[in-house]
C-alpha cells in the first residue's frame, strides 16, 4: 500500500483505539502527530512505538472542546510536516463530563459532547484541507448503534453527538470530492482497551460475555489494531471510490437482530 512518506494527524492517539490507527498507520510508513489532551506520558509512549515501527512523528496537546486549541495543533502540524495526507478524528472527553441520561444531563455537559465532536470535527477538517493535498483522506471515529437508539440512556449527549459528527462526514464528503478527497467514519463495536476498560470489572465482563456468546459473530470484541486495519486499508488508493460512509468494524455485531438471543441466531 503506497503510504510510504505521508502524514497523519490522529487526535486521541496517545491510548486506545487512537493509538491502534497510529500504530497501523506507522507500520504503513506514515509519520504520525500523536495528539493527546492531558496524558502526556502515554503519548510520548506511543510515539515510541511509532518509532519502533521504522516511522517517526511527533507529540501535539490540545483540548479539542476549544478551537483556538485545534488552530494551535494544526499551526503544529504545519510547523512540523508541512503538509497533512490523513486526518482522524477520534478524540473525546471522558466519560465522567458528558454521561447522563436525557432528564439529567447538563448543558454544559451536552455542550462537551457536541464540542468534542461535531464542532471539533468541523473545525479540525477546515484547518487541514490547507495542507491537504489532493487525494488525502479525512476520517471520523464514530458509535453508529449510540446514534441510532436511546436504550443506553446516559449516552444521549455522546450519541446525539455523533449522529451530528456522522451528518458533517456525509456533507464534507461531498463539498471536498471534487479534489479526491475522501470522508468516512468508522465505527468500531465494544474494543478492548477502550471505554470498555473504564467500566467496572463486573460490567466489563457482561459485555465480554455476552459478544463471545454470539453477539458478535466473530464470537470475541475488536481490538484498537482490527479498527487501525480499517483506517489503512480506506487509505488506500483502491479504497477512493467510496465517500461519505458509515463504515462498521464490529466483527458483524451490527448485523444481529436486537430482538432475538444470539444462541438462536448463529447457534
Amino acid at each position: 500500500m503506497a503510504l510510504e512518506g505521508k502524514h497523519a494527524l490522529i487526535t486521541g492517539s496517545s491510548r486506545g483505539i487512537g493509538r491502534g490507527i497510529a500504530l497501523a498507520l506507522a507500520e504503513s510508513g506514515v509519520k504520525i502527530a500523536v495528539h493527546y489532551f492531558q496524558n502526556e506520558r502515554a503519548a510520548n509512549e506511543t510515539l515510541e512505538q511509532v518509532r519502533k515501527r521504522g516511522s517517526d512523528g511527533f507529540v501535539v496537546q490540545a483540548d479539542v472542546t476549544r478551537p483556538d486549541q485545534i488552530t494551535e495543533m494544526f499551526r503544529k502540524v504545519k510547523t512540523e510536516f508541512g503538509k497533512l495526507d490523513i486526518l482522524v478524528s477520534n478524540a473525546r472527553p471522558e466519560a465522567s463530563r458528558f454521561f447522563q441520561p436525557p432528564l439529567d444531563i447538563t448543558l454544559e455537559q451536552w455542550d462537551t459532547a457536541f464540542d468534542s465532536q461535531a464542532k471539533a470535527f468541523l473545525v479540525g477538517v477546515r484547518e487541514a484541507l490547507p495542507l491537504m493535498s489532493d487525494g488525502g483522506r479525512i476520517f471520523a471515529i464514530t458509535y453508529a448503534e449510540g446514534s441510532r437508539t436511546g436504550g443506553l440512556q446516559p449516552w444521549v449527549g455522546m450519541g446525539s453527538a455523533k449522529a451530528a459528527l456522522e451528518s458533517l462526514v456525509r456533507y464534507f464528503a461531498v463539498a471536498v470530492a471534487n479534489r479526491g478527497i475522501t470522508v468516512n467514519a468508522i465505527s468500531p463495536g465494544w474494543t478492548e482497551d477502550s471505554v470498555l476498560n473504564t467500566l467496572p470489572e463486573q460490567v466489563q465482563q457482561l459485555i465480554r460475555d455476552w459478544h463471545t456468546r454470539g453477539w458478535t459473530p466473530a464470537r470475541r470484541l475488536g481490538t484498537p489494531a482490527d479498527v487501525g486495519d480499517v483506517v489503512v486499508l480506506f487509505c488506500s488508493e483502491k479504497a477512493r471510490w467510496i465517500t461519505g460512509q458509515v463504515i462498521y468494524a464490529d466483527g458483524g455485531a451490527s448485523l444481529m437482530n436486537p430482538e432475538v438471543p444470539p444462541e438462536i441466531q448463529i447457534g
